[in-house]
């Protein structure tokens, strides 16, 4: 028996919560507790005291943090009402977030990782007492090294951007062992990378050569062959790039870097289209990197907490950042006797519930499994691209007629020189449907550009879904424009003006600092909660001058 076909999506009705929430400060009322924490005990207590006595003067509190006494009730429904004032990718549609990858994390490895067995763990405490973490690190990088082809993996870092410094400093580790720091100056990448590439090597002291693409939208492999020099140290690219185009010469790419003497770092943060497919060594790679939060089904966490993993040739192994993990027998240590390594760079090993995340993911889905994520991400963005591509005034610059891999960097530039609305303005506007929508990288090398990635997790119901509201967005956009112009109109907050965002003078980023500079508390009065909360977000009376403040 078949199944009747779904029906054309209809346009969901929508509208955020709006609860003009105080300030977690402003509910403070003395004396209510969310907890009773029990009385320490009296030999800590004064150990504690003999630690406190013997820090400087400068160190030590005059009088105990000024933080908020709030019942638990109260704690409770001001987080609550907060959480109904967000989008989120359990919530919506999110394909909006490309090259971010926002995509579901199976809530079962939620289950996982709030096991007290994890939880109560202490960075500091006796390895023998943490074997079991420790084999879980040990067995992922394992994992991470067959799927990119690499000898061995760090999984210290604490993010993607971090894991590309990781990336350069063992690079520069590398040219210093062969006594040719000072020679090898310069890093290539593409301008459709990742940022974070040239902006790492920038960091480091690299000069720093952007290759272009040629008319197709491909990286130029003449122009390569005309930066390569032996003063390059590496060659830094995204492939599949942030357009979504993957280039097909890579090889020649990392055999022309190898040619002058330099190496080749591959930066894989998204890997949703490639798992099981390609591989970064294989390409013939020295060093690639990993972000768990986009691939591995690990939440992205609005900005934190990410997790990075480094994987590097045989070549570079002994530079990997340090301590790392290695079994001895049937025990498992962390091994910091690396005189070679570039040292620690992130606070004890990496983000401990994002590896544990990644490595339930990649266990549950098995080598078979990955392939089919990367397969069913890869029909999915060029489905969702065809019905994009069948709006008025959507294009996708670079690569006609061609398949692109995981995402698109699309382009209203049509649309804009009819309508005058921008693709910001289109964003803005499809967040009243609750939906999601991002536009791209500086510097705007694609006009008016958006950037979609569906990944593995959507169904063909929600990609019509998207496509639906982005359709009804630009036909608003030439028959009503100022709906558009004046988004949002069913979100938390309305339209804001950038003037507020520009002037640092307008910026309040701490709550004192908030008081200080829109309700005169001094600082003195800033010091105490809830001081000079007259007037503020949550107070009766002012709700519009704050708003206008909070602006």
């Amino acid at each position: 028996m078949s199944l009747p076909i779904a029906p054309k999506p209809a346009l969901r009705r929508f509208h955020q919560a709006r609860w003009d929430e105080p300030i977690v400060f402003e509910l403070h009322a003395p004396g209510e507790r969310g907890v009773l924490v029990s009385r320490t005990e009296d030999g800590v207590r004064e150990a504690v005291g003999d630690v406190l006595g013997a820090l400087p003067a400068s160190l030590r509190r005059a009088t105990p943090p000024a933080l908020p006494e709030i019942g638990q009730m109260r704690v409770l429904k001001h987080y609550l009402r907060l959480s109904q004032e967000n989008l989120g990718a359990d919530l919506n549609v999110d394909v909006g977030q490309g090259t971010c990858t926002m995509k579901y994390a199976p809530k079962v490895n939620e289950a996982i990782i709030r096991t007290p067995d994890l939880t109560e763990l202490h960075p500091l405490q006796d390895q023998a007492s943490a074997q079991g973490v420790l084999e879980i690190i040990w067995r992922t990088e394992r994992m991470l090294a067959e799927i990119s082809g690499m000898s061995r993996v760090s999984l210290q870092t604490s993010g993607g951007s971090e894991a590309i410094w990781a990336n350069i400093s063992m690079i520069r580790a590398y040219h210093a062992s062969r006594g040719e720091a000072e020679q090898r100056d310069e890093v290539i990448t593409t301008i459709f990378s990742h940022p974070s590439n040239a902006a790492a090597a920038k960091a480091a002291g690299y000069k720093v050569i952007t290759i272009h693409p040629d008319a197709d939208g491909y990286p130029d492999l003449d122009a390569l062959r005309a930066a390569l020099s032996p003063r390059t140290a590496a060659i830094m690219v995204t492939n599949p790039e942030d357009t979504g185009i993957y280039n097909p010469r890579i090889r020649e790419w990392v055999e022309l870097a190898h040619e002058v003497g330099a190496l080749a770092s591959y930066d894989q943060a998204n890997a949703n289209g490639i798992l099981g497919i390609t591989r970064a060594r294989d390409a013939g790679f020295d060093v690639c990197h990993f972000n768990l939060h986009k691939t591995f089904g690990t939440p992205h966490g609005c900005g934190g907490p990410g997790s990075g993993a480094n994987a590097v040739s045989e070549a570079l192994a002994p530079f990997l950042p340090g301590p790392v993990v290695e079994r001895v027998g049937d025990r498992y240590v962390l091994d910091g006797d690396r005189p070679q390594s570039i040292g620690s760079v992130a606070p004890f090993y990496g983000v401990i519930p994002n590896i544990v995340r990644t490595y339930a993911w990649i266990a549950a889905l098995g080598a078979d499994g990955l392939r089919a994520v990367a397969e069913t991400a890869v029909l999915n963005n060029n489905y969702l691209m065809k019905r994009i591509l069948e709006i008025p005034g959507a294009s996708a610059p670079y690569a006609t007629g061609r398949r692109r891999i995981e995402q698109v960097r699309y382009s209203w530039q049509e649309l804009y020189e009819e309508t005058g609305i921008s693709s910001e303005e289109i964003g803005v506007r499809a967040s009243d449907f609750g939906m999601h929508y991002w536009t791209s990288h500086h510097p705007y090398i694609v006009p008016q550009p958006f950037t979609l990635e569906p990944t593995e997790s959507y169904s063909m119901a929600e990609l019509d879904e998207y496509a639906a509201v982005l359709a009804e967005v630009a036909r608003e956009a030439r028959e009503t424009p100022e709906v558009v112009r004046t988004a949002p109109h069913n979100q938390t907050v309305h339209h804001t003006h950038h003037d507020d965002l520009d002037d640092p003078e307008r910026w309040a980023v701490t709550w004192r600092a908030y008081q200080r500079k829109y309700f005169g508390a001094g600082a003195a009065g800033a010091e105490g909660v809830g001081a000079a909360a007259t007037g503020s977000a949550g107070s009766t009376g002012s709700a519009g001058s704050a708003e206008e403040a909070a602006a």
